[in-house]
C-alpha cells in the first residue's frame, strides 16, 4: 500500500512541469489613448473580450498602462487587442520598440475601430494596422459585403450583413498585402455634406475589416465597434473572437 502511495506522489511531482508547459493562452487588452476624441465604448469592448476569453479558453488582462510594453512583459501574451486606442499610445521610444520586437517575434495584434487612428506620425504602426484613418460619414446602419468567408471572423456571416448604426471608416495608405474580409459599398452610404466620398474611396467599396502578416506577426483589424451596445451583440462578439483566434496562430499558418 505504501509503495502505491509513493508511486502516485512521484507521478504527481513529475506532472507539474508538464502542466506548466500547457498554460492557458493570455491576451492583453490595451485601452490607452492620447489627447483627442475618446470613444465611450472602450470599457464595453474590454468587458466583452474578457467574457469571450472566459468561454473560449484564454485569459484576458486589461490595462491602459504603457509601462506594460517591455520585452519581458509582452512575451507572456499570445495576442494584444488595441481597444479603440487613438492618437499617442506610448510614453517612450523603448515602449514602441518593445511592440516592434513583440510583432517581429511572431506576436499577434487585433485592432478595434479607432485603433487605426493611433500613432499617426509613426509609419511602421500604420503599416502594422494596415492603413491610416481618414474620415467617416455620419453614424448610420451599414450594409456590409462579406468579401472573404474563408476566415474564422467571417465564415458564419451571410453574404450581406445588415449591421447596426456605426461609423464607416474611410482609410488611406493601405498596405498592399491586406486580405480584405468585409467592405461597404459607397453608394449605400448617406454622405457627409460637402464631402465627396466617392473620390475618397477611390473605388466603389470601402474596406472595413482585413488581416495580414506583417514583420513576422499576424494582424487583424475591424473598423466596426463605435458604440457600447455593439459589444453585447453575439454576432459581433463572434467576429472579434475569430479575429483573435486567427491572430493567435503563427505566421505562415493556413488561413
Amino acid at each position: 500500500m505504501k509503495r502505491q502511495v509513493i508511486g502516485i506522489l512521484m507521478l504527481m511531482v513529475l506532472a507539474v512541469p508538464v502542466l506548466s508547459q500547457t498554460a492557458e493562452k493570455k491576451v492583453l487588452v490595451y485601452t490607452k489613448f492620447g489627447k483627442g476624441f475618446v470613444h465611450n465604448c472602450v470599457q464595453a469592448c474590454a468587458d466583452a473580450v474578457v467574457e469571450i476569453g472566459k468561454t473560449n479558453g484564454f485569459a484576458v488582462e486589461v490595462s491602459n498602462d504603457p509601462a506594460k510594453f517591455t520585452d519581458e512583459n509582452l512575451s507572456q501574451y499570445s495576442v494584444l487587442v488595441f481597444d479603440n486606442t487613438n492618437n499617442e499610445l506610448f510614453d517612450t521610444e523603448a515602449q514602441k520598440k518593445a511592440l516592434q520586437k513583440y510583432i517581429r517575434s511572431g506576436g499577434g495584434l487585433v485592432g478595434i475601430h479607432s485603433a487605426s487612428g493611433g500613432m499617426r506620425k509613426w509609419d511602421w504602426y500604420a503599416k502594422l494596422i494596415g492603413a491610416k484613418f481618414l474620415i467617416h460619414p455620419p453614424v448610420q446602419p451599414l450594409t456590409i459585403t462579406v468579401v472573404d468567408r474563408d476566415h474564422p471572423s467571417t465564415a458564419f456571416l451571410p453574404e450581406t450583413w445588415q449591421w447596426l448604426k456605426d461609423e464607416c471608416y474611410f482609410h488611406k495608405d493601405f498596405s498592399k498585402d491586406l486580405r480584405i474580409l468585409l467592405s461597404v459599398n459607397v453608394s449605400t452610404l448617406k454622405p457627409q455634406p460637402n464631402t465627396n466620398f466617392e473620390a475618397l474611396a477611390k473605388g466603389k467599396s470601402v474596406p472595413i475589416t482585413w488581416c495580414h502578416e506583417f514583420d513576422g506577426g499576424r494582424i487583424w483589424y475591424t473598423a466596426l465597434g463605435h458604440a457600447p451596445e455593439h459589444f453585447s451583440d453575439p454576432t459581433f462578439r463572434k467576429h472579434i473572437l475569430g479575429g483573435i483566434q486567427w491572430a493567435m496562430k503563427k505566421t505562415g499558418d493556413v488561413k
